[in-house]
């Protein structure tokens, strides 16, 4: 169910994306929540679907408002736990955020989502020792995710490791082979540790998966030099 959630989410996200500024669908969409809303306001079906459309338009403070009332008549409610989450990130509500995490976690153990936006929010607000902890237990609970071993690789990138990042984009990769995010993080990270060779042959397979070849220009020029 929380998967399906995220999942709806985010690709609202991308949709909304494409249209252009000038229709503005996501106001729009907005405006009737907040209609309805007036007819039905003890509806968290409605108050979840405004603050998603506040996100969309980056009204941090309305959608942690909406969520607020939301955690007050369901204290247990998940997804807005998690999205209040990330809305009090947005606005370096650090501890908010992290408290949320946490009573996600409580509900929740072990939950894949909210151990990863924590580790990441961690790392975000200096609690590097927490942030790695965290992160190399998520990798060990869920071995398979790519997404896992590539959140680790980022975090690994931020502090220059850049072995260990190169080794973890690498595993991610095994597990997401079309990934060209991954790929090309890759490839720049051992062009970074002087494998030009190996860089070409990451570069190579972007081309191969439909990466335009002139898009990247300036890694073909590092791996030659």
């Amino acid at each position: 169910m929380f998967k399906k959630i995220l999942f709806l989410f985010f690709g609202l996200i991308a949709i909304c994306k494409s249209y252009a500024q000038s229709t503005n669908p996501i106001r729009d969409s907005l405006s009737v929540a907040m209609e309805q809303l007036a007819y039905h306001p003890d509806s968290i079906d409605l108050c979840l679907k405004k603050a998603g459309w506040n996100i969309q338009l980056q009204q941090w403070q309305y959608a942690q408002e909406t969520y607020d009332r939301v955690l007050k008549r369901d204290p247990d409610n998940i997804a807005a736990l998690y999205y209040r989450a990330y809305v009090n990130e947005k606005q370096g509500r650090y501890s908010f955020a992290r408290m949320d995490y946490n009573n996600l976690l409580k509900i929740i153990p072990g939950n894949f989502e909210a151990q990863l936006g924590l580790a990441l929010l961690n790392q975000k607000d200096h609690h590097y020792t927490e942030a790695m902890e965290q992160i190399n237990r998520l990798v060990e609970q869920y071995p398979d995710s790519a997404v896992a071993y590539a959140a680790r690789a980022g975090i690994e990138c931020e502090r220059n490791m850049f072995e260990l990042a190169e080794y973890d984009y690498a595993e991610a990769v095994k597990r997401d082979a079309g990934n060209t995010d991954y790929i090309l993080n890759r490839a720049d990270l051992l062009i970074r540790l002087n494998r030009k060779q190996e860089a070409r042959k990451e570069l190579d397979r972007l081309v191969a998966l439909g990466i335009p070849r002139n898009s990247l220009n300036e890694y073909y020029k590092k791996v030659r030099k």
